[in-house]
């Protein structure tokens, strides 16, 4: 009888000591400037879920940080620099450099040097040059990609590919994914039910954090 309840006072500790989250990530944040897109951190539920907030460490998964990696042969300083990037034109023959009217204020190797709300910019830029030029596709290595159409899945697989290659080859962020156990994680703004699925990046981590 005795082993047995030290077998089970060992496995309860070690539980409690392997899911120990720093309370820091569910912190209340208050105030009258937070922005009408943040989800708080305090809408998740301590030990159960917690938001990927910019407001701490966690921040880290949100395609917008800064986390350099090498995706395909190319470098990139963070996943929205991928992304915003396949906006731009691409090679010497792209079609989208010489449309009358179309001005691209970055090239397409620079936006994947990008990061924050500056990458996101460069894309919202590139948004209305697609709307002068009645496009809806984007390209990766040449190749077109409808992402907010048939070519999601395609679009999908890029992103999240990408997405490993950035926990692969950064030991920290790979380390706090780790630390996250078993809580789901959530994103830090709010998503349309109906966007293409490369947008839930919070499952794109949960999938690679099941796979480490």
């Amino acid at each position: 009888m005795n082993l047995i309840l030290s077998i089970l006072t060992f496995f309860t500790i070690t539980n409690a000591t392997v899911f120990k989250y720093p309370e820091s990530w569910w912190a209340p944040v208050n105030g009258d400037n937070i922005p009408e897109w943040e989800v708080l951190p305090q809408s998740a539920v301590y030990g159960k879920s917690v938001v990927l907030s910019k407001r701490n460490e966690l921040g880290v998964f949100s395609n917008l940080s800064r986390a350099p990696f090498i995706f395909r042969g190319q470098k990139y300083a963070s996943i929205e620099g991928l992304w915003q990037s396949m906006k731009y034109p691409e090679g010497p023959n792209d079609p989208r450099w010489n449309v009358p009217g179309v001005v691209w204020k970055y090239t397409r190797e620079q936006v994947s040097q990008l990061v924050d709300f500056e990458s996101k910019a460069a894309g919202d830029l590139a948004n209305e040059n697609m709307k002068k030029m009645k496009i809806n596709w984007v390209t990766f290595e040449g190749e077109r990609i409808v992402y907010k159409g048939d070519g999601a899945a395609r679009h999908y697989e890029i992103i999240f590919a990408a997405s490993q290659e950035k926990v692969k080859q950064n030991e920290k962020i790979k380390k706090l994914l780790k630390s996250t156990g078993t809580l789901v994680l959530l994103p830090d703004h709010k998503i349309d039910s109906a966007s293409p699925p490369a947008y839930r990046y919070f499952d794109i981590y949960m999938k690679i954090r099941d796979a480490l």
